[in-house]
């Protein structure tokens, strides 16, 4: 949850070469594999492949290297892409998603059309609840829709629905901690130096106190989710790396 993100904030961003501080180009589409994970980010110059992502902002995509492949095969676009039931009695569609940018893992599907309607217009299905993914429709498991959850609710625990002023002091946060805690690091430990930082910022008076306050309390309820992104970007940025550096010796 610390690093997912909807299509929809993602789709508009500007993507940028963090090397070299280069623009070249805007995400206009999110491409999953046959394994239903996001694989790619496309744009008018190409699929940028998940793993050179090295910060997902408000503003920007920012890239580990400028490495844009032509168009890889079998992609699938999970926006639009129409709910089944397991009797094949079409339900609705998926009107938005959320994703982990670093894993590619799929976080809850924002659904649309009569399935959502006793939600508003648009009701929350998660994962667990997919029987298969193809490459027109998203078949739910029976029962399904006893489990759907409004939007609000489904979404509350997760980093893409806060405010931007929490996610700024979330991030900004994660980048102090990346040098103060260890990926193996015991939980208590880890809890109290979230809060010993949220004292500090908290004391130099230049943080709204509610937003500080609920940035904190996120920390410290995805504090396990924050180490393994730590593990991970290590090895994120190696394999980058090591992919463009492929990529780039074969052309």
């Amino acid at each position: 949850m610390f690093n997912t993100v909807r299509r929809s904030q993602i789709v508009g961003l500007m993507a940028m070469d963090s090397s070299t501080a280069t623009r070249f180009g805007t995400v206009e589409e999110v491409w999953v594999d046959d394994q239903g994970r996001v694989a790619y980010f496309a744009g008018s110059q190409g699929y940028i492949p998940l793993e050179q992502i090295a910060v997902v902002g408000s503003d920007a995509v920012l890239t580990y290297s400028r490495m844009v492949i032509d168009q890889p095969t079998p992609l699938r676009r999970l926006h639009r892409v129409a709910i089944r039931s397991p009797f094949s009695e079409t339900l609705g569609w998926v009107e938005d998603f959320l994703f982990d940018w670093e894993t590619g893992d799929i976080a809850a599907y924002i659904l649309g059309g009569d399935i959502a309607a006793p939600f508003g217009g648009r009701a929350v299905l998660f994962p667990e609840d997919v029987e298969a993914i193809d490459a027109e429709v998203i078949v739910i498991k029976e029962g399904a829709r006893d489990r759907l959850k409004s939007e609000s609710e489904g979404l509350k625990g997760f980093l893409s629905e806060k405010s931007q002023q929490v996610k700024n002091l979330v991030r900004q946060m994660g980048d102090r901690l990346q040098s103060l805690i260890s990926p193996n690091e015991k939980p208590e430990v880890v809890r109290v130096k979230i809060k010993d930082l949220s004292n500090e910022l908290a004391a130099s008076g230049q943080h709204d106190k509610n937003a500080l306050q609920e940035a904190t309390q996120f920390l410290q309820d995805k504090w396990e989710q924050f180490q393994q992104s730590l593990n991970r970007t290590g090895q994120r940025m190696k394999s980058s790396v090591d992919a463009a550096w492929n990529w780039l010796t074969r052309k």
